[in-house]
């Protein structure tokens, strides 16, 4: 038996073809990401932070409850990595792939969830969706990016790689000033919400979710691949509307809010 010997039975029904399973795998992802992206266009709110309410379960505190779930997204690749026996995770292409998105989710799981502030807790149901879906985007992209993926060491001259790996960096940059950003802008004991500036929030509302949007379409355009591609569709359908629901909240506990700024692409949406 592999080390993914417990998918054997599912992946036997399409021929014992794992690639095709995987495949399957982004096609399924990019479908729940469709419907996620209409559930939140139609006004439901994801509940968390600002939004949080009881009816969708029990809480966790808000810093355990990121680390929690984020976890996966790191740990499952890695695990992977070492136990498995990858065919192309030692090329230098497939090592530089696997390592930003190693890179992303170390800072998401490790450092982010200490930087969190504010005592609103993570009701159950989103806390449990998260978790699911960081252990299933981690073991898809982990596997195909260790396992069957096949990139040539000319991988990294093409433009392609170029331009994805520029966008990633970019969009992780973006992330992570946003961030720091929304955490200092409130004064040690201050509370209630402020209205976010500089850096890309001068242009969306945002600016966090538009950076991690251009990350991972800068990601699956360096990796070049469907699963790569599933992602970053699931994240743009996902966070979109997560940003959309931010900017009208903005523009209605505040009268003096930019009307110039949009919600998540700068100049246009």
């Amino acid at each position: 038996m592999s080390c993914v010997g417990f998918l054997e039975p599912i992946i036997g029904r399409i021929g014992g073809n794992e690639p095709a399973f995987l495949d399957m795998m982004a096609y399924f992802m990019m479908f729940c990401g469709f419907l996620a992206g209409a559930v939140l266009s139609a006004g439901i709110r994801t509940p968390y932070g600002r939004y949080t309410s009881p009816k969708f379960g029990w809480g966790l505190e808000s810093r355990t409850a990121w680390f929690i779930q984020e976890l996966p997204s790191f740990a499952v690749p890695v695990l992977l990595i070492l136990f498995c026996n990858n065919q192309y995770s030692s090329t230098l292409p497939n090592t530089i792939l696997v390592g930003y998105y190693l890179v992303h989710y170390f800072q998401r799981t490790f450092l982010f969830s200490l930087l969190i502030r504010g005592g609103k807790v993570t009701p159950l149901v989103p806390f449990v969706l998260a978790t699911i879906f960081c252990c299933y985007n981690g073991f898809m992209q982990g596997r195909y990016l260790t396992q069957y993926a096949v990139y040539s060491q000319d991988w990294m001259k093409d433009p392609r790689f170029i331009l994805g790996s520029l966008l990633f960096m970019t969009g992780m940059a973006i992330n992570i000033h946003s961030d720091y950003i929304l955490r200092n802008l409130r004064k040690p004991g201050e509370t209630g919400y402020k209205i976010p500036c500089g850096g890309m929030f001068d242009y969306v509302s945002g600016a966090n979710f538009f950076g991690e949007i251009v990350e991972w379409i800068g990601f699956s355009i360096a990796c070049w691949s469907l699963q790569g591609l599933a992602f970053a569709f699931f994240t743009f359908c996902v966070v979109s509307p997560r940003a959309w629901q931010h900017h009208l909240y903005y523009l209605e506990k505040f009268e003096d809010y930019p009307k110039s700024r949009k919600a998540v692409i700068p100049f246009i949406l």
